[in-house]
């Protein structure tokens, strides 16, 4: 049996928003296995727990450059959000932005060694790292060149989005980029969202089914038939569908509409799209936040 400490109790549950006590429970269930602790609060809790993805978990920005067909996204992390409000550093991330689009660098190796200034734009970067005395890095960043047109949107600095569109109003594309900013969709259609992404909803979808089944049992209720379960997780998994693909989502402008039919009307396709949150997927550090989780852990014992 794994130890389950004060930090993955805290980091599981900045993770999900669920209650302290019931992370410790679905991490001791789960063995200390972070990402199945994290099915097993979805499981018990429901929405309360399905917000991992998009949580934010490090500081910086995203900057967009957009000339003609050609468009640039770039994620540049800070340590702090201090840093990131920095003007110096958001010269930093526009610039690199603007130099994905002027020259189309292999890589964020390739955009570090990019002249800037007289110099290097590592050699910028790690100038400012000196100066302001915290660590900064370029992260990734998406290039875009079409035959058609580029809409961008910035949620602040912190959600960016660029969309590839073919369609003669300028404003569908903005508005395509602002619900993407708002809905977070995963892909453009149901046909491309990613396969594990599907099986991990159904396997959220079977565990609930046998938790719902296992209490229906309990109070002496009927069974339902393996025919009803199985069209249970169907219907759960093509719910699921339609809400991370773009073109089923209701458009946030017009809730009786999808995006389908919103760009149906306008004449306008979009062929491709990227969203960066800042931050998503970085780990933060939790020490302080362990120490008061296990200050808390100690004092309900105590009580």
């Amino acid at each position: 049996m794994a130890a389950i400490t004060a930090a993955m109790v805290g980091e599981l549950r900045a993770k999900t928003d669920a209650p302290m006590m019931e992370c410790k429970k679905a991490l001791t269930e789960a063995e200390g296995d972070m990402g199945r602790a994290e099915e097993i609060l979805r499981v018990k809790l429901g929405g309360k727990a399905s917000k991992a993805s998009a949580r934010i978990t490090a500081e910086g920005v995203v900057a967009t450059f957009i000339a003609g067909n050609v468009g640039a996204l770039v994620e540049v992390n800070s340590e702090t959000d201090f840093v990131a409000k920095n003007d110096d550093f958001l010269a930093l991330a526009n610039n690199a932005a603007r130099l994905v689009v002027e020259h189309n660098p292999a890589d964020v190796a390739a955009l570090l060694a990019l002249p800037l200034d007289g110099k290097t734009l590592d050699e910028v970067r790690a100038a400012l790292i000196g100066k302001i005395g915290e660590n900064m890095s370029i992260r990734r960043f998406q290039r875009f060149e079409t035959t058609g047109k580029l809409a961008s949107y910035l949620h602040g600095a912190r959600i960016g989005v660029i969309v590839d569109f073919d369609g003669a109003d300028e404003q569908v594309g903005k508005d395509v980029a602002m619900h993407i900013a708002a809905m977070k969709p995963v892909s453009l259609s149901s046909e491309q969202v990613p396969a594990e992404l599907i099986e991990k909803e159904r396997s959220v979808a079977k565990l609930k089914a046998e938790e719902d089944a296992a209490k229906a049992a309990a109070e002496g209720k009927p069974a339902q038939s393996p025919e009803i379960l199985a069209k249970r997780l169907e219907g759960s998994v093509q719910k699921f569908l339609k809400e991370v693909s773009l073109l089923n989502q209701a458009f946030v402008k017009n809730d009786k509409q999808s995006i389908e039919q919103m760009l149906k009307e306008k004449s306008t396709t979009v062929k491709a799209f990227t969203m960066y949150v800042v931050g998503e997927g970085i780990e933060k550090k939790v020490d302080d936040f362990a120490a008061e989780v296990a200050a808390q852990m100690a004092a309900s014992k105590g009580a």
